[in-house]
């Protein structure tokens, strides 16, 4: 949506000005973004001191297993969307233009030129990034979780590869660290497989 969004920006400046502010938190390290998150949502930061000029009581966000998940998503989405649009732009240029201009002449408006012209186009990049990342749907942010969670977070923030770390790392636990890394492995390429099975019959577009 960001890329599309973007695409339709006239101003040149101004679309590298957002391409430029989107993609720059991709550059930040890990332990940066987490620092940046627990500063911005610590008792004494900037939301609670929001949420205290409102008249309302400070939140432990960091400390309340509920909170984790928004806390997570909204950071990743964040660090990453701009860096991905990359991708989807580099697509969106190879979009023949008199596709364009023979919908025009036909009448579309811009909502249909991109229901029917921009979204086929870029459809065999969205399937393959899809499929190359369903793989990891397994191994979800291991570091940021890492970072970011503690003891009163686990119900809601602990995902298989911070568990298997506590296993086998923290706890010498070794033979079920392994068993639940090849039960890992096992998973992912059973859905990459399977993704790619379907993407080849339904959208005629697959990795192999």
């Amino acid at each position: 949506m960001l890329a599309l969004l973007i695409n339709e920006l006239r101003g040149r400046k101004v679309k590298r000005f957002v391409q430029s502010v989107s993609y720059l938190p991709h550059f930040l390290s890990m332990v940066v973004v987490a620092g940046l998150v627990m500063e911005m949502l610590s008792v004494d930061g900037p939301v609670n001191q929001l949420l205290r000029a409102a008249g309302n009581e400070p939140i432990a966000f960091m400390q309340e297993a509920g909170w984790f998940r928004t806390i997570y998503v909204s950071s990743e989405m964040w660090q990453t969307v701009g860096w991905g649009t990359i991708i989807y732009l580099a697509a969106l240029t190879t979009i023949d233009d008199q596709l364009y201009e023979a919908a025009r002449i036909d009448g579309a408006s811009r909502w249909r030129q991109v229901w029917h012209v921009t979204l086929p186009g870029i459809r065999p990049t969205a399937v393959t990034l899809l499929i190359l990342n369903i793989g990891t749907f397994m191994a979800v942010g291991f570091e940021k979780v890492l970072l970011l969670y503690n003891p009163l977070t686990y119900p809601t923030a602990d995902v298989i590869s911070t568990y298997l770390y506590r296993m086998g790392i923290v706890s010498n636990s070794f033979s079920y660290a392994a068993a639940i890394g090849l039960f890992e492995a096992v998973i992912g390429l059973a859905l990459v497989m399977s993704a790619n099975l379907i993407s080849r019959r339904t959208v005629g577009t697959s990795l192999w």
